[in-house]
C-alpha cells in the first residue's frame, strides 16, 4: 500500500508530497500575481500615453508619422561642412551671416595658433566636470564616515548626515543648475556647484555601504591597542574602502561628463550652450559637428576611465562569475 502511494506521488514519500503540493501552489500564486501586474502595467501605460497625447493637444500620435523629417530635413549643404564647423575653417558658402562664419570663435592663443571654438568649449565642459567630481568626491569621501552604522552607531550624527546627503542628491542637477543661474547669473560656476551638491549626495551613499561592509576586525584589533577613532578609521577602514572609493568616484566623472554637458543648455556655459544655440538657429554643419565631437569625447573618457579603474582596484574585481561559467 506504502509502495503504491509513492507511485502516486511520483516517487516522493508524504512529507516530500506535501512540499511539493506547497511549492506548485506557490508557483500558480506567483504566475497569477505576474499576469495581474502586467495588466495593471499595460492599463497604466495606456493611460499616460493617452495623457501625454492629450497634453501634447492631441497631436502625439499624429505627427508620429513625421518623427523623422527634422532629421531629413536638417542636413548640411556638403558633409565637408561639418569638418569646417569643427576647425574653425573657412566656408565656401560664406554668404556674411552666422550660419557659415566658422572663423568668427576661433580662440587665438598667439597671432598665428587658435584653438578651434568647440574645442575650447568641451575642455570647459570637461573642466567643470572634473572639478565637481574633485570636490565633491573629496567632501564625500570626509562625510561617508560619519554615517556608516558601524563606526558611528544609529545616533543623531549618523542621522543627520544621511538627510543632508538625501537632500543633496534629492533634486537633478539641471534642476540645482536652473536655480543657480537666476542667483549667480549665467557660466561655469552655477554647474560647478550644481553637479558637485548632487555628486556629494550620490557619491556620499555609495561610499558610506562600502564602510559598512568592510572588515571590521582590524578597527578591533586597533580599537584593543587604544588607538582613537581617527586612527581606527585611517588605519583599518580606509585602506580597505580606498580602491571601491576611487572607482566610484571614476564612474562619477563619467557622469558628469554628460550632466555638464545637459547643464550647459539651461546657461551653465561650456558645449552644451553651444549646442544648444547651433540646434536652435538651424546650422546644421555645426549641430552635427558638435555631436560627433561630444560622442568621441565620451567614448574616449569612458575607455580611460574604465582602463584606470582596472589598473587601480585590479582585474580580480571584475572577474566575479568567470571562474563558476
Amino acid at each position: 500500500m506504502t509502495a503504491i502511494s509513492k507511485q502516486n506521488n511520483g516517487g516522493l514519500g508524504p512529507a516530500a508530497s506535501l512540499v511539493m503540493q506547497h511549492y506548485q501552489q506557490q508557483l500558480r500564486t506567483r504566475r497569477i500575481y505576474t499576469i495581474i501586474s502586467v495588466v495593471v502595467f499595460f492599463i497604466v501605460l495606456c493611460a499616460s500615453l493617452k495623457f501625454a497625447n492629450d497634453a501634447n493637444a492631441g497631436k502625439f500620435f499624429d505627427r508620429l508619422p513625421y518623427f523623422f523629417d527634422f532629421i531629413l530635413n536638417f542636413v548640411p549643404n556638403s558633409p565637408l561642412e561639418i569638418i569646417r564647423a569643427m576647425f574653425d575653417l573657412p566656408s565656401p558658402y560664406a554668404d556674411g551671416s552666422l550660419k557659415y562664419n566658422y572663423t568668427a570663435d576661433r580662440v587665438y592663443l598667439t597671432d598665428g595658433f587658435y584653438i578651434p571654438h568647440f574645442f575650447y568649449q568641451l575642455a570647459i565642459t570637461i573642466n567643470i566636470a572634473l572639478v565637481s567630481t574633485i570636490v565633491g568626491a573629496a567632501l564625500a569621501f570626509l562625510l561617508c564616515f560619519f554615517a556608516s552604522t558601524n563606526l558611528i552607531g544609529s545616533g543623531v550624527t549618523r542621522w543627520f548626515v544621511r538627510r543632508v546627503m538625501e537632500v543633496m542628491r534629492a533634486f537633478p542637477e539641471i534642476v540645482i543648475a536652473g536655480l543657480l543661474t537666476a542667483i549667480l547669473s549665467i557660466g561655469p560656476i552655477a554647474a560647478i556647484i550644481a553637479i558637485t551638491v548632487h555628486t556629494i549626495g550620490a557619491l556620499g551613499k555609495l561610499f558610506f555601504e562600502v564602510v559598512e561592509n568592510a572588515d571590521m576586525k582590524p578597527e578591533e584589533g586597533l580599537r584593543a591597542t587604544g588607538a582613537n577613532w581617527f586612527e581606527r578609521v585611517r588605519f583599518a577602514i580606509v585602506p580597505q574602502v580606498m580602491p571601491n572609493f576611487v572607482s566610484y568616484a571614476l564612474l562619477r566623472a563619467e557622469i558628469n561628463v554628460r550632466a555638464s554637458t545637459i547643464i550647459g543648455a539651461v546657461g551653465g556655459g561650456g558645449i552644451g550652450e553651444v549646442f544648444r544655440l547651433a540646434i536652435g538657429r538651424d546650422h546644421a554643419a555645426q549641430t552635427y559637428a558638435i555631436i560627433i565631437l561630444l560622442l568621441i569625447s565620451i567614448i574616449i573618457i569612458d575607455q580611460f576611465s574604465g582602463w584606470l579603474r582596472h589598473r587601480l582596484t585590479g582585474q580580480q574585481s571584475f572577474e566575479f562569475g568567470r571562474g563558476a561559467a
